[in-house]
């Protein structure tokens, strides 16, 4: 196509491709990210890799830094959308709390690249995410989606209540971060691999149990 063909095409015809091209750079850069981190990520390579320039690249998120924030805000937004999509109406807290493990771990387990991605700006000091009004904003849904499935067991005197949303959180990220991202020093350590698809239920069961056991030691 000539560019005259292209500056004739429909304004929506030209919107989309344009959101394609844009979505093609950030599934590949996701990849080369994961896999190099930022600081060894090179953007010619994504650019070959999705047969655009780095011109088009920086066009459409204007640095290798705008790409990077791109990329995450993507992938923790997916994760984000995918529980606000849980329906706990109708579960008591014990059901609607394991969905939610069940959910993390399944998630997890779908999307390595999401991990190292997460190491990576661990590494970094968190430095993009504090700079991302949509990042910085992405914590508080998580929280309270928790904070009310916590609130109703509490209140049914089903969960303890020494405890926050964020410690759940915590308790359910520790266990599917580590399972993905340990895999190879836990295989070399243990002769076990981690993510074996043999192993997969009993892993999931295994989270989703040892969370309603904690919560229901309401001893303490």
């Amino acid at each position: 196509m000539s560019p005259d063909q292209t500056s004739a095409a429909p304004p929506a015809k030209r919107r989309r491709n344009s959101d394609l091209t844009r979505e093609n750079i950030i599934e590949v850069a996701t990849k080369e990210f994961a896999d190099n981190g930022f600081a060894g990520a090179r953007v010619d390579v994504i650019a070959e890799r999705t047969h655009t320039t780095k011109r088009m690249i920086y066009y459409y998120f204007s640095d290798k830094e705008g790409l990077y924030t791109a990329v995450l805000e993507r992938s923790y937004g997916e994760i984000r959308q995918q529980e606000n999509k849980l329906d706990i109406a109708g579960l008591d807290p014990v059901a609607a709390i394991r969905a939610l493990a069940e959910l993390t771990f399944d998630h997890h387990d779908r999307h390595p690249d999401f991990i190292r991605l997460v190491a990576n700006e661990n590494m970094l000091h968190g430095e993009h995410i504090r700079k991302s009004a949509v990042l910085s904003g992405l914590g508080a849904p998580a929280a309270d989606l928790v904070s009310q499935i916590l609130a109703e067991g509490q209140q049914a005197g089903l969960f303890r209540t020494d405890v926050d949303a964020l410690d759940v959180h915590m308790i359910i990220s520790s266990y599917c971060v580590f399972r993905m991202a340990n895999k190879y020093t836990w295989d070399a350590l243990f002769k076990r691999d981690l993510t074996a698809p043999g192993s997969r239920d009993h892993q999931r069961t295994m989270l989703a149990n040892m969370l309603v056991a904690f919560l229901r030691d309401t001893a303490h």
